[in-house]
């Protein structure tokens, strides 16, 4: 459901559990008139983050040249990479997990910094390629 302001009503956290570190998450879809000003974002907050103890990582997936994120036509949460029309729907927990192990290292390149937020697309990439794909 979306809001006259252009913001997704689907607020629900979600729970990750990774090696002992507890993850909500949630996914957000920000629709404008403008279909390249329209995002996707895929948000992880550790424990605490709401009493300034925890950290907060964002993957943000913009359109672009042979890249799509859904607006209506596909099924919400659905980023797209053509021509080869690799897809992943930000609502899977697998999904998530995958594209959490593959943005914590942004984490570990900023450790002071409580909101990280980053381009998913390269997460993206590397996880449409798959384990075989990373040497």
């Amino acid at each position: 459901m979306i809001h006259r302001s252009g913001t997704s009503t689907d607020r629900r956290l979600r729970r990750l559990v990774v090696d002992g570190t507890v993850w909500h998450w949630t996914v957000r879809q920000r629709v404008r008139p403008a279909y390249e000003d329209c995002r996707l974002s895929l948000s992880f907050f550790t424990e605490g983050y709401r009493a300034g103890t925890g950290r907060r990582l964002t993957l943000v997936f913009a359109p672009g040249p042979r890249r799509i994120v859904s607006n209506t036509y596909f099924e919400a949460g659905t980023v797209m990479r053509l021509p080869d029309r690799a897809d992943l729907n930000l609502h899977e927990p697998g999904t998530a997990r995958r594209l959490l192990d593959a943005a914590a290292p942004a984490l570990d390149l900023r450790p002071s910094v409580r909101d990280v937020e980053v381009d998913g697309r390269p997460c993206f990439d590397e996880v449409v390629a798959g384990p075989e794909a990373v040497a």
